[in-house]
């Protein structure tokens, strides 16, 4: 019988997710995520563990609204090209097995500015803050991980109303594990 550990970066995110799931609160950003994700992998049994990175993400595209699972997670705001011409590979993409075809970008940018998104939404579908930070851990550590992430706004100035609008994501996240535990 599989077994998950949901790791989100806020209880808002993670307020309806079934409660004999452990949860992982991380913290806003890349660096919290991937430290409270390690702590908590490291601290757990990871025999047939998989991860669940649960939370909210800007929509990019028009086109990206509702649920997503991405296949592909992007580390935005590193200076992939310049590292790379120095000689170091600076792991910038990740694949996530099982994902769709949704590309998420993540980074330390909370996206309020039409042009960034502009510019993101070349490379991806979504923006977040977490993901690319847990899946990373989880790679490290050897752990399978999926990101389950829903659309809360467009990544423009009302994605400031966040937090009026993270419930509304909550609750088709929590939906959507729900189903998972009784597939």
């Amino acid at each position: 019988m599989p077994r998950y550990l949901v790791v989100s970066a806020t209880r808002a995110e993670a307020a309806h997710v079934p409660r004999e799931l452990p949860v992982v609160i991380t913290g806003v950003g890349k660096t919290m995520a991937a430290v409270a994700t390690t702590r908590a992998l490291l601290s757990t049994d990871r025999e047939g563990l998989t991860v669940l990175n649960v939370g909210t993400a800007g929509g990019l595209r028009p086109e990206s609204h509702g649920l997503f699972l991405p296949g592909r997670v992007v580390n935005h705001d590193l200076s992939a090209d310049s590292l790379r011409t120095m000689g170091f590979d600076p792991r910038e993409e990740l694949e996530i097995p099982g994902g769709d075809d949704t590309v998420l970008a993540s980074g330390d940018v909370f996206v309020t500015d039409p042009v960034v998104r502009d510019t993101l939404a070349l490379r991806a579908h979504l923006v977040d803050m977490e993901g690319y930070a847990v899946a990373y851990a989880c790679a490290e550590l050897g752990v399978p991980v999926r990101l389950v992430k829903h659309v809360s706004d467009h990544a423009d100035a009302a994605a400031m109303d966040w937090p009026e609008l993270v419930d509304a994501s909550a609750r088709v996240l929590g939906a959507w594990v729900e189903e998972l535990l009784g597939a």
